[in-house]
């Protein structure tokens, strides 16, 4: 299974998300590295909303889906986004 369709499984079990997007952003990182072309799964964004959030922080909600994603952290995953928010709450995706 792919790293993008762990996380999606993960996030949707743990959360029971009303929205959810993981994004492969690895393509925009090429070159910062010289050893690195943009290739796999190493940088990745989530977008998710979810009534799991609501009266959590920002720093929670980062907590606990990095926890949550910890074995992709530590196969390889080397930066994680997180835009997490309760519903009704504003989003700029």
């Amino acid at each position: 299974m792919s790293i993008t369709r762990s996380i999606e499984a993960k996030l949707a079990a743990a959360f029971s998300p009303e929205r959810l997007e993981v994004v492969n952003e690895s393509g925009l990182h090429a070159g910062h590295q010289p050893s690195f072309d943009g290739e796999g799964e190493t940088h990745m964004r989530v977008r998710i909303v979810s009534a799991a959030f609501e009266g959590m922080g920002r720093v929670a909600r980062h907590r606990a889906i990095n926890d949550l994603l910890k074995e992709e952290l530590d196969a390889g995953l080397h930066a994680l986004a997180v835009e997490a928010a309760a519903p009704g709450e504003p989003v700029r995706w």
